[in-house]
């Protein structure tokens, strides 16, 4: 009776420059020997190749295995390493790739490494393991006035021993180390979401679009006050939103062009929206700001949807100082984008919200993703993603998005 021959399990680690048909060569011995691939992973690093291979291989052939792949290996001028595997090391590997995996997202105007080590040692803190790193942003230029932004994506797999306790202190990293973090749970909701809403005045606006009217109404600081207040979560939206609308009163209509056609567009905006429509995103503004503003914004960047207030109009063009029908606040805001995401057919875990003010925390709650975008103190603290260091274009980044993915 023929003896059954036994099987070997190789790792084999390949590095050195790379070149065309390394790793066509090295298949091509495997396959002369039988060899069943079990993993392989592959990195590629300004040219310089990290590769490797497990295969499961019969002990007859082992031996030529790795003689015919050290010699292809010198053909090529690589380097090459054999491990042999044991079974129990081979099935108590399989055991851990049941556990969650996580993206944990760095990025700022340049990466550093007192950043990603401050990063990697909260990351052992919370006894997760690295499987990956992939950088998202383009190459830096060696001019430093060129840096615009990096952006270093961490694939993680594991439990984080403290889910809190790791948010607060990627808080407190990006806070002290100037950089934005970003975590979570790497599952098919965040390769499939294709809803997100956007806050406007502070968001995608540098500015508040009732200031500006205020100051041509002549009443800018007075209104200004009960806007940063509001903002900061001091006062009622609807209490205060009432008090500076009836401060415009009288206002002639058309000042709105005007203020419409010099708004401020935050950093990344144009980048971000011609990217977000390219791909297939449905895009929202839900905003407490005005219709006027939010419909000149949806024209120019063919935005599918808009949710603002719309402020009272006399016969004589002026503003009355009353708004016409439901005030756009923080709790309409969430309800908008579940309706919204309804009419989409997406579930709430494909949704994105991204806002700047108190009255964006229910919407920023209620997403699958909620950003708080260069936010007052009190809203970065409550939301699970921030971004302060870059351009509304760092949520592509978010998104998963390489520089190498887009022309725009």
């Amino acid at each position: 009776m023929e003896e059954q021959q036994k099987d070997e399990l190789l790792l084999m680690r390949i590095t050195g420059e790379d070149r065309p048909g390394l790793t066509a060569g090295i298949m091509e011995i495997l396959a002369k020997y039988g060899a069943n691939i079990m993993d392989i992973g592959q990195a590629d690093i300004h040219n310089t190749l990290s590769l490797g291979i497990l295969i499961r291989v019969t002990e007859d052939n082992s031996g030529n295995v790795m003689k015919h792949v050290l010699f292809k290996a010198q053909d090529m001028g690589v380097n090459i390493q054999f491990s042999p595997i044991s079974e129990a090391d081979y099935n108590n590997w399989v055991s851990r790739q049941g556990k969650n995996r996580y993206i944990l997202t760095v990025l700022g105007r340049r990466v550093e490494a007192r950043q990603i080590e401050a990063v990697a040692q909260l990351i052992a803190d919370q006894g997760l393991n690295i499987d990956s790193i992939q950088r998202l942003s383009g190459r830096p230029s060696l001019d430093p006035e060129k840096r615009i932004r990096a952006c270093i994506e961490f694939s993680l797999r594991g439990n984080p021993k403290n889910r809190t306790e790791l948010q607060d202190k990627l808080l407190k990293i990006s806070k002290k180390l100037e950089i934005d973090c970003s975590f979570q749970k790497d599952n098919m909701y965040r390769r499939t979401r294709r809803l997100i809403c956007f806050d406007m005045d502070s968001t995608l606006i540098q500015t508040e679009v009732i200031d500006e009217l205020a100051k041509h109404a002549g009443v800018g600081d007075e209104v200004k006050a009960i806007t940063e207040s509001a903002m900061r979560g001091e006062i009622d939206f609807k209490e205060s939103f009432t008090k500076r609308v009836a401060l415009l009163k009288g206002l002639d209509v058309n000042v709105m062009q005007e203020i419409a056609e010099n708004l401020p567009m935050t950093e990344g905006l144009e980048r971000m929206m011609l990217a977000l429509k390219k791909y297939g995103y449905k895009i929202a503004i839900l905003s407490g700001g005005f219709t006027y503003f939010g419909q000149y914004l949806q024209r120019k960047f063919n935005i599918d949807y808009v949710y603002a207030n719309e402020l009272e109009v006399d016969d004589e063009g002026k503003l009355t100082g009353r708004y016409v029908g439901e005030i756009i606040d923080g709790r309409r805001k969430a309800e908008l984008l579940r309706l919204i995401a309804q009419v989409e057919k997406l579930d709430l875990e494909q949704t994105i919200a991204v806002g700047d003010g108190a009255n964006d925390l229910p919407m920023l709650s209620l997403a699958g993703l909620g950003i708080a975008f260069h936010a007052k103190p009190k809203v970065t603290a409550n939301a699970r993603q921030s971004i302060n260091t870059i351009g509304l274009d760092g949520v592509l980044y978010f998104l998963g998005f390489k520089d190498s993915y887009l022309d725009v």
